[in-house]
């Protein structure tokens, strides 16, 4: 198995696949409360069933070329992941995404595996714009974005019904020659 590591604390982003699906859930159960803060996952993952069939719709999807889920890890313990919920290589664009679990939250873990994950999308398959679809009231999320360079396209308003309630969302992206003149940039 790979690892890319994310810097010089033990961080590392690697494969996330359906045979760790008991390994995922206790991860999700762990943070079930806050990630479902936002994110409609801990409604999805409730065990190891469906664990192992979320696992495998992003299976299908790298098999496919049309998504793919990587794993965060800290000392090696599963504490999130980033995702590619949408890749579309021949119009060129994706959506990304992510989620911690508590324990893990204000480290860079998110920032520094989505430039993981956009310089794969955008060298190695070709992707000219990738999204981020956040909750407005997701001041972490937010900060992210900014954090990569990524332009604030416009809110939905009252777009996402989540838990009987509608959210705003916020649309960021950046396009692949934005994201090579920024990676020149950085040291």
């Amino acid at each position: 198995m790979y690892a890319i590591s994310l810097g010089d604390d033990g961080a590392e982003l690697c494969p996330l696949e359906p045979w760790q699906a008991g390994e995922f859930l206790a991860h999700i159960d762990r943070g079930r409360d806050f990630i479902g803060r936002f994110n409609g996952l801990p409604d999805i993952v409730t065990d190891l069933e469906s664990s192992r069939a979320y696992l495998q719709t992003y299976a299908d999807r790298t098999a496919a070329d049309t998504g793919r889920i990587c794993a965060i890890r800290a000392d090696g313990v599963l504490v999130g992941a980033v995702i590619l919920r949408t890749l579309d290589v021949a119009q060129g664009n994706a959506e990304a995404g992510c989620w911690l679990e508590p324990a893990a939250v204000g480290r860079g873990l998110v920032t520094r595996a989505v430039r993981v994950l956009l310089d794969w999308a955008f060298e190695a398959r070709g992707v000219h714009r990738v999204e981020w679809v956040v909750s407005a009231g997701n001041e972490p999320s937010v900060a992210v974005a900014r954090r990569l360079g990524m332009a604030r396209d416009g809110v939905l308003r009252q777009s996402y019904a989540y838990r009987g309630e509608r959210h705003d969302e916020e649309v960021w992206s950046v396009l692949a020659p934005e994201w090579r003149a920024a990676r020149g940039a950085r040291p």
